[in-house]
Formats: structure tokens, C-alpha cells, sequence
């Protein structure tokens, strides 16, 4: 018992505020910043799985049974071995973001517990939906590998939850080289590379909306539409014409990516090896991308002398601004994107990319094309949001 006047309690109260416990405000944002990395990577790629299952997005009609029908049938008579692998990897990565996004408010098994009812309820819903669609056939056999997909991601999330999110090596290299909101960003730019696997009329011409807004509206209006040939119907486009847009878009999309990573990185960073890393991966994805969508003697048939010479402006482009000051790399990025936006979306189609295309036998790889679609037509939208938001001024 301690003497009157003597209590720790009355101690604790009168002690100067210098002098007490505070958690200190980097250590507050570190875990902060972990929980919004990964809240902000499920949100992405939720949006990337229900994209894909839905995909193409055409023919929604009723076959006149409930959509739940198929959780009461068997298993289905075919099925392929590439079907099952692919459907349990796709659920893997939601697993494991569930419990990161979880973390540390819920850890351990009930975090587990979550993620597994969590994808559960999203693949059960998703594959009603796919009752809609006349290109896909919703099965009891793809709810089960997409659950042992989450059930995987799931176990190994909780495993690496604390060697990830607290004590990870690459956490502190992230913030001596990025700024202290560079999380979204990171995954925006992160995101860059994969948008190349989707076949594009352009080398880095993402963002082409106006094709598939007439897709979209010759299904609802069931008769064609192109909107292209309406803007463009008094005039005629040659050769010449298209390899000079591929130039302007190819030396376009490469500056606002670039830039979009270099606005983020404080002084200290490696920034010319980081450019490097950014589009030697876009590069290579482009190239394995054709190799599988088309024949592995067409992993570069999209670097054309166009493509060429769009990158070596870009190049050019990317020395001179990598130099300027944050504020302005953020203003190049968005002048980027949006005159890239303007000509992709003004411009006829190219019937050279046309002819391509028809080559291009989707198959097996709807789901995952699906995907490569979704990111190759919103990153743009993505990377515009984030450079228009409030930051926090760079290091």
C-alpha cells in the first residue's frame, strides 16, 4: 500500500505529457499505411474478379431457371484441367488480401474465418450471375475451386500477415525510397505492366473506351454500332496516319507511366533504375503476352519501327522531365494521359491492328482475358485519379 498523498494513479495525472507513453506518429502511419495498401489492392482486385466472371458483358438474357439452380446439380460432365488450376489461382491472391486488409484489427483464425465466408458469398454470386450470360455456364464445380482458392489464400495470409504488414524489409526500403501516401499509387503502377497483356491497336495505348461503348450499345439497341465511323465519316485515314499515332501514343503512354512512379519517389531513390525495372516489366509481359495469345514467333511482333520510334521519344521526353520537380511530373502525367485518351478515342480504327486481331482466338482464357481487358481500359482512369488527388509533397 503506498503512503497517502503517494499514489501512482495521482503521479500519473500530475506527470508532464512529455513524459508519458505516446506512440509515435511514424510508427501511428506505418500501420496505417499497411491497412490502406491493402484495403486498397482487395478493392482492385474485387473489381478485377467480378469484372472477369462477368465478362463479356453481353447477351444477358434469363434462361428461365433460378440462377442458384446449379448449387443442386452435379458436377459438370467437362471440364479441363487448365479450368481447375486457373480457377483456384484466381481466388488465391482475394484470400490472402481479405486477411491483409483484416489485419491487425482481426488476425489469427478469425480473420481466416472471414476471408473464407467472404470469397464464398462473392463466388456463389458471381457464378448466379453467370446464369445470365449465354457465354458462361456456372457449375458447383467452379464454386468449389474457387472456395479452395480463398481457403489457400486465406491460410497463407494469416501466415505471412505479420512478417508482411510488420516486419518486413520491404516496408522500410518503401519508405526511404516513396513517399508516406505512395501506397495507391505503387499498386496503380504496379498494376501498368499487367494492362499490357490485353492486345492494344497501340504499344501503351490504353484507355480505348469507345469501341466498347459500341460493343455495349449495338447489344442494347440490337443492331451495329460504331461510334468511330460516325466521328470519322467524312474522312479518310492512310498508313501514314496511324504510324504517326502509334509514335504520339507510344511515346505518350510510356511518359505518363514513367511519371506517374517518379512523383511518387523521394530524392534518395534509385529513380533512373525504377524507370528501368517499369518498362523492361511491360515489356516482357507485352511480349509473353503474344507469345501465348498468339504463337511464341509473334512475342514481338508488336515492336514495330513505330513502336520503336515512340520509345525512343518517350525516352527523350522522360530525360528531360525527370529532372523537374514533383509538381510538374504530376501535371506532364496528366497532360499525358489525357491527350493519349483524346487520339485513342477520336481516331478511326486501325484496320491493320483489325486483321491482327481476328487471329487472336480467345478460348480457354475468357476469364483471364476478362481481366486484361478491364485493366487495359481503366488504368488510365486509374493513374488519372491518383495524380488528382490532394498529396502529400514529396521528401
Amino acid at each position: 500500500m503506498t503512503p497517502a498523498g503517494k499514489s501512482n494513479t495521482l503521479q500519473r495525472m500530475s506527470a508532464p505529457l512529455s513524459t508519458l507513453p505516446v506512440k509515435s506518429t511514424e510508427h501511428r502511419s506505418s500501420e496505417a499505411e499497411a491497412s490502406m495498401t491493402a484495403r486498397f489492392g482487395l478493392a482492385c482486385y474485387l473489381v478485377l474478379v467480378i469484372y472477369a466472371s462477368c465478362y463479356p458483358w453481353a447477351g444477358w438474357r434469363s434462361n428461365g431457371l433460378a440462377p442458384w439452380i446449379y448449387l443442386f446439380e452435379g458436377l459438370p460432365h467437362y471440364w479441363t484441367t487448365f479450368d481447375l488450376i486457373t480457377n483456384v489461382i484466381g481466388y488465391v491472391p482475394l484470400g490472402a488480401l481479405i486477411v491483409f486488409a483484416l489485419y491487425p484489427r482481426v488476425s489469427d483464425r478469425a480473420a481466416v474465418l472471414c476471408a473464407i465466408a467472404s470469397g464464398v458469398l462473392l463466388a456463389v454470386l458471381l457464378e448466379c450471375i453467370q446464369s445470365y450470360l449465354p457465354s458462361r455456364v456456372p457449375s458447383i464445380l467452379d464454386l468449389i475451386t474457387n472456395t479452395s482458392g480463398v481457403l489457400i489464400g486465406a491460410i497463407v495470409g494469416q501466415k505471412l500477415s505479420v512478417p508482411v504488414l510488420k516486419q518486413s524489409r520491404l516496408r522500410a526500403l518503401k519508405s526511404h525510397w516513396f513517399g508516406a501516401r505512395s501506397s495507391a499509387g505503387l499498386i496503380v503502377v504496379a498494376l501498368w505492366p499487367l494492362a499490357q497483356i490485353y492486345p492494344q491497336p497501340y504499344l501503351f495505348g490504353h484507355g480505348l473506351w469507345l469501341p466498347t461503348l459500341s460493343a455495349m450499345l449495338s447489344d442494347w439497341l440490337d443492331t451495329p454500332v460504331d461510334i468511330g465511323k460516325l466521328l470519322w465519316r467524312d474522312f479518310s485515314l492512310d498508313i501514314e496516319h496511324f504510324l504517326l499515332a502509334e509514335i504520339v501514343v507510344t511515346a505518350l503512354g510510356m511518359t505518363a507511366a514513367v511519371l506517374t512512379l517518379l512523383c511518387q519517389t523521394r530524392r534518395q531513390a534509385p529513380r533512373a533504375v525504377l524507370a528501368m525495372v517499369l518498362l523492361l516489366a511491360a515489356t516482357l509481359t507485352k511480349a509473353l503476352a503474344h507469345a501465348v495469345l498468339f504463337s511464341p514467333s509473334d512475342a514481338f511482333a508488336w515492336l514495330t519501327p513505330s513502336a520503336a520510334s515512340g520509345l525512343l521519344v518517350g525516352a527523350v521526353m522522360l530525360a528531360g522531365l525527370s529532372f523537374a520537380p514533383v509538381a510538374a511530373q504530376r501535371r506532364a502525367a496528366i497532360v499525358a494521359l489525357l491527350i493519349c485518351l483524346l487520339l485513342l478515342n477520336t481516331l478511326p480504327s486501325n484496320p491493320y491492328f483489325l486483321s491482327t486481331l481476328s487471329e487472336w482466338v480467345q478460348g480457354k482464357f475468357l476469364n483471364f482475358n476478362g481481366a486484361a481487358q478491364f485493366l487495359s481500359l481503366f488504368w488510365p482512369a486509374f493513374a488519372l485519379w491518383l495524380l488528382l488527388r490532394p498529396t502529400q509533397r514529396q521528401a
